[in-house]
């Protein structure tokens, strides 16, 4: 069984992106070597409960239909209390813009603190993580626990589940942490999320079935804001013909992401969201993805030609570096934190052996590659050999990729930037065809409840919706507590998408009858995604798609529990 060392610790950060060591944590009651976490502090279980002092100062109701369990309703806090209350996670985040040095290439963007990653968020399961963000932009923010079954009001929907948090102000996320597992936290508003506005979130299990040595936090990204005056703004609005789309979106699109539009470490503007008369049009080269194919995705990569493609913050060129000895077992928390990219990744000289797929367990397997789309996330153990071995992020049909190297020995030659590791295109296991871990398995039986949603749109109106209907939110599909829900995605495009559930993990079906539990997973061009999940967690949730390009053009919907 494994337990956290202090050399362990020191390695499960991101410090290869520069984002240094993890500050100490007080408090007395910390178990050994879980008190390092960045920016934390430690408090007693016997403080205010999960729902803070005054959980009625948050409570917040959207618009929409009658009949329906609201975010801070009586049935998501009885919920919470089943959670429990342990000992309690301080951390405060800074959204602000600032500068990010990408290696050698310094831009002016939007992020949590002054690095990119932002610093990792590290908790144990059955403990309150309290993380107050700080909004230091000049426009409204939110911010979601990716993959995280928690609290409704804690989920960051900005209009949703919350109001923006407004320029100046803060807003405290509290909520019981019920599983462990590697998760990612990014602002939920608009097209904030293709900025530097995310960071991991580990939550450690204090019975760790694992046994490791070091552990490495790989955070994957595609990259445009503040390159030649572009924006993701700006982009959205390129792929509508050069107006950004109004009253959709996360956040409203409009006046929810703008950023600076000039490049370099100096003399910079003030980030432009929501300011002057050209915000919401295109800016910068056209960064519209024209020739793109990928067999493996069976459509265009993506839509967006992003110029840099980034492992823990850095370009291929000056690549963070992992280091471990030869021999080490080393586990890889793998997070595509992109915005339109799926990445195929692999690690040159090494198989890897699947543990988890976003958070939950698997029957372990070897695999040489893994195709991620965006916010999925994977867990592997690797044994490190002697060498210097490139960890490559291909941009899955872009022709263009990211790189990372793990290093055991003390030479001083790096891979080239555009080295292509033999694994990238061997032994490929998708998702599919994992195994669930018997812990998190799901009986066979027939559900309760069946919901049937089309995704449909195309590339030439760029009108991505479910059923022809953009977001609004007041929409709702309906579901009960203690229901079993088939949710059955079919694909009417020509495009891959990438869905998400708000608040719950689903288990997909087909192969293995129900099987591998995901709260993300890839629906393929004219094929459809079948699910199964558990109504156990009230309130109204998010189903998207996230390619931040499509959510925000209206590929949104709420499941809303019936009262």
């Amino acid at each position: 069984m494994h337990t956290h060392t202090r050399r362990t610790l020191l390695s499960a950060s991101i410090m290869a992106a520069g984002s240094g060591l993890l500050g100490a944590c007080s408090g007395s009651d910390s178990p050994s070597g879980s008190g390092s976490h960045a920016g934390s502090t430690r408090g007693s279980g016997s403080g205010p409960g999960p729902g803070g002092p005054d959980p009625g100062h948050r409570r917040f109701v959207p618009d929409g239909p009658k009949g329906y369990v609201n975010p801070s309703d009586p049935e998501v806090l009885a919920t919470e209390k089943q959670r429990g209350s342990g000992p309690v996670r301080k951390y405060r985040f800074t959204a602000a813009e600032t500068s990010l040095d990408l290696g050698g290439r310094t831009i002016r963007s939007w992020a949590y603190g002054d690095i990119l990653p932002g610093r990792a968020v590290r908790v144990t399961k059955g403990d309150v993580l309290d993380l107050t963000l700080a909004n230091h932009l000049p426009v409204s923010t939110t911010l979601h626990s990716h993959g995280v079954r928690l609290r409704c009001d804690m989920d960051g929907v900005p209009d949703l589940t919350q109001e923006g948090i407004k320029p100046g102000a803060d807003f405290n996320y509290r909520f019981a942490v019920s599983y462990p597992g590697t998760y990612l936290l990014h602002s939920h508003s608009g097209m904030q999320l293709d900025r530097g506005l995310y960071a991991p979130l580990i939550v450690d299990d204090p019975r760790e079935p694992l046994s490791y040595d070091k552990e490495w936090v790989v955070v994957l990204d595609d990259w445009v804001d503040g390159v030649d005056g572009s924006t993701p703004d700006g982009v959205l609005a390129q792929l509508h013909g050069g107006r950004m789309p109004t009253g959709m979106g996360m956040g409203m699109g409009m006046g929810m992401g703008g950023g600076s539009d000039h490049e370099g470490s100096g003399g910079h503007r003030k980030a432009g969201g929501g300011h002057g008369p050209d915000h919401g049009t295109s800016k910068g080269p056209s960064r519209v993805m024209r020739d793109s194919h990928s067999a493996m995705l069976n459509s265009m990569g993506g839509n967006v030609d992003f110029p840099y493609y980034l492992v823990n913050g850095r370009l291929p060129h000056a690549p963070s570096v992992f280091r471990a000895r030869p021999g080490d077992r080393i586990r890889l928390r793998i997070i595509n934190a992109g915005s339109d990219t799926a990445f195929r990744v692999a690690l040159g000289g090494h198989r890897m052996t699947v543990t988890h797929t976003d958070g939950y367990p698997v029957e372990h397997q070897w695999t040489d590659a893994l195709l991620l789309g965006m916010a999925e996330r994977y867990d592997v153990l690797v044994t490190a050999k002697d060498g210097v071995f490139p960890l490559v992020a291909m941009a899955e049909g872009k022709k263009a990729r990211a790189l990372a190297v793990l290093r055991t020995d003390k030479g001083k030659d790096l891979p080239s930037p555009s080295v292509h590791p033999d694994e990238l295109d061997g032994r490929l296991v998708p998702a599919r065809r994992m195994v669930p871990h018997d812990s998190v398995a799901f009986s066979k039986r027939d559900p309760d409840r069946n919901i049937l949603i089309r995704l449909t749109g195309s590339m030439k109106k760029f009108d991505w919706a479910f059923d022809h209907r953009p977001y609004s939110v007041t929409q709702r599909h309906p579901v009960r507590q203690g229901e079993r829900v088939r949710l059955t995605l079919v694909n009417a495009t020509d495009m891959w998408h990438p869905l998400h559930l708000h608040g719950h993990t689903f288990a997909l079906t087909g192969i293995w009858d129900v099987g591998t539990r995901k709260d993300t997973a890839i629906v393929l061009p004219h094929r459809k995604l079948v699910v199964d999940f558990y109504a156990d967690n009230p309130g109204l949730w998010m189903l998207h798609c996230h390619n931040q390009y499509h959510s925000e053009s209206g590929m949104m919907t709420v499941l809303g529990y019936r009262k």
